[in-house]
Parts: C-alpha cells; sequence; structure tokens
C-alpha cells in the first residue's frame, strides 16, 4: 500500500455530541467497497449506527462506486454490518435504552493488517447552549495559540 494512510473522519460528531465510549468495529465490505475505500472515496458525515435482529448496523455510509469495477459495482450506500464480539454488543444495547443515546461512526480507517475498521461512539446529543460553549472554547484556544 503507497500513499498517505486511509483516515476518513466524520467532523461533525465531536461538535453535534458528546462522545462518552469508543469502539473498534470491523466491517463485512465486498471487494469493490474496500478498493473505494482504500482509494479514499467514502465519507461517514451522514453515517449513524442501529441495531437490527441483535445486529450492529452502520447505515447510510458513502462508497463511491469502484470505476473498474464498470456496472458490477455496490450499491453508494448499502448498510453493512460491523464486527464486535458479543460483550461489546450487549454493552452497547443496553446503553441504547437510555434517553438520547446514539451510536455515531467518528473514524474510518485501514488497520496495519490491511482490514476497513471504523471507530464508533456511544453518544449523546448536544444541546444548543452545549454548542455554543464548544465554539466559545474554540475560538479561546485560537486566540491564546495566536497570542503565543
Amino acid at each position: 500500500m503507497s500513499g498517505s494512510p486511509i483516515n476518513i473522519k466524520n467532523k461533525k460528531a465531536k461538535f453535534e455530541y458528546e462522545l462518552l465510549e469508543k469502539f473498534t468495529a470491523g466491517m463485512q465490505l465486498l471487494g469493490t467497497e474496500i478498493k473505494s475505500i482504500r482509494d479514499n472515496k467514502a465519507s461517514i458525515a451522514e453515517a449513524y449506527c442501529a441495531f437490527q435482529q441483535g445486529e450492529l448496523f452502520v447505515k447510510n455510509l458513502y462508497i463511491a462506486p469502484y470505476e473498474p469495477a464498470g456496472g458490477q459495482g455496490h450499491e453508494e450506500r448499502r448498510d453493512k454490518k460491523l464486527l464486535l464480539n458479543k460483550q461489546e454488543l450487549s454493552k452497547l444495547r443496553k446503553k441504547m435504552k437510555d434517553q438520547g443515546m446514539t451510536i455515531v461512526p467518528t473514524l474510518l480507517f485501514i488497520s496495519d493488517s490491511g482490514y476497513a475498521k471504523l471507530s464508533i461512539a456511544l453518544a449523546k446529543g448536544k444541546k444548543l447552549y452545549d454548542k455554543r460553549e464548544s465554539l466559545k472554547q474554540k475560538d479561546i484556544k485560537r486566540d491564546i495559540d495566536r497570542h503565543e
């Protein structure tokens, strides 16, 4: 593998949510999907995770069609099964029962062993005043860095 490492981030996640607990999960992908991810042609900005029949799936994760495959490619926003162990799945399922909790993808990357991995976080939605506070802290940090 040549070029820069693949790190596709969800920049809005930290702003929109308070990230409580992080997990790293593998994904069940098709051959053309992994090739598009290795070409850095994916987006997790609008993606979210949900349980279906006891399994955790990532939904609305965009993976661009792999051009050399022609018409034999994959659906761009297909639901992908996340690969976590039973303890992690049961822990997430229990925490999801709390009001306002959700699971958001934060980072899509290729592991050292060559597999596509998705960092997900158990998150609680921020209120408007929390978002304003985040922006204020960011401005203060920027001012301090500028004057140093």
